[in-house]
């Protein structure tokens, strides 16, 4: 090659090209939402909680509660324990059920002169109810206790926890002695004492979850909250003048949202299983409303006889609680700034 041959340069020589950034910029809750939506089980489950939830509320208008209470005293022979029957010829679901020590399954509907073509999906219980109402009903209740006394522990746990870690110092130590004393109080001491002032029902659970319930949030929150106060973006927000307030809304608290989240979705299915427990011991929802924790209680007894009974609302509490973990898993991922992934 001779020395006055021109060099050619190869590849881009356009500058603006260079510089031009092909990804789109993305804000926090853009780009959050992006990774949600890669997360198809967690999709899938938030469908279905946005169904149930729409599903309970519009519920109340055509099933209200006092119908899936009602039952005819004298027509309990007739309609009680009926097995459910949808018109399928499925086993378990044609209205016929095999007793234990039998060979071959009756048909109840039959054998207790229930008229022509009244049938029941998810069958009946020991009183003639409809089953597949009391389920509703007490999906409904259990989505209200748990909904709600979530949304407390949430607006206390975090704003509690949140103001001790930033404050550091003597008045951490104060609002951390404060919880202990607090996480001291057994629940059932509480539920009792509020039962016997406000009677045993919704409100009473709610409170009494909520008055317990924050401590284990706030503790988190607290401590996420002394290890990122200590980072550099931080220091930077505090060395550009930042107040303490705005710094802890807008830094710190996006970035422990993820655990936040998690924490939240773990305590819902752990709030319908407190009000579970709390009716197994005659401290729930009045009877005759049922929730799912009454439900299944109540249908311990039939288990060997008529397991629908408690099948029916057990598939339905373990779905409810399923789908909140899944969401909050995929949650937990979406809003994690360090999960962001490259595309």
């Amino acid at each position: 090659m001779s020395e006055d041959a021109d060099f050619t340069l190869v590849g881009l020589q356009d500058t603006a090209s260079q510089e031009k950034i092909s990804k789109p910029s993305l804000t926090f809750t853009q780009d959050a939402w992006r990774r949600l939506k890669q997360n198809k089980l967690a999709v899938v489950s938030a469908w279905f909680l946005v169904f149930l939830i729409i599903a309970a509320a519009i519920s109340t208008i055509f099933v209200p509660q006092k119908d899936a209470n009602y039952f005819n005293s004298d027509q309990v022979a007739t309609y009680k324990n009926l097995p459910p029957k949808t018109g399928l010829p499925v086993p378990g679901l044609n209205g016929k059920i095999e007793e234990p020590g039998a060979t071959e399954s009756k048909d109840v509907y039959k054998q207790q002169n229930v008229p022509e073509g009244k049938k029941f999906f998810m069958g009946t219980d020991e009183l003639g109810r409809s089953l597949g109402k009391r389920v509703i009903v007490g999906i409904r209740i259990s989505l209200i206790v748990a909904l709600a006394a979530t949304a407390i522990d949430l607006i206390i746990g975090v704003a509690y926890g949140l103001f001790s870690g930033w404050k550091g110092g003597k008045t951490d130590t104060i609002l951390q002695r404060i919880i202990e004393i607090i996480s001291s109080i057994p629940n059932l001491v509480i539920v009792t004492m509020l039962g016997l002032l406000l009677g045993s029902g919704v409100l009473s659970i709610i409170l009494s979850i909520a008055m317990t319930g924050w401590v284990g949030m706030a503790r988190q929150v607290r401590n996420l909250t002394l290890s990122y106060k200590e980072r550099d973006f931080v220091l930077a927000a505090k060395s550009i003048g930042e107040s303490g307030p705005k710094i802890a809304l807008k830094h710190i608290l996006p970035n422990i949202s993820g655990t936040i989240i998690v924490q939240v979705m773990m305590t819902i299915p752990a709030a319908i299983m407190y009000e579970a427990v709390l009716s197994a011991i005659n401290l729930g929802v009045k009877p005759p409303t049922a929730s799912l924790g009454s439900l299944i209680s109540d249908a311990q007894s039939k288990l060997q006889f008529y397991p629908y009974q408690v099948l029916v609302p057990s598939i339905a509490l373990v779905l409810i609680s399923l789908s909140f973990i899944m969401v909050g898993d995929g949650l937990r991922d979406a809003f994690d700034p360090k999960a962001s992934s490259e595309d």
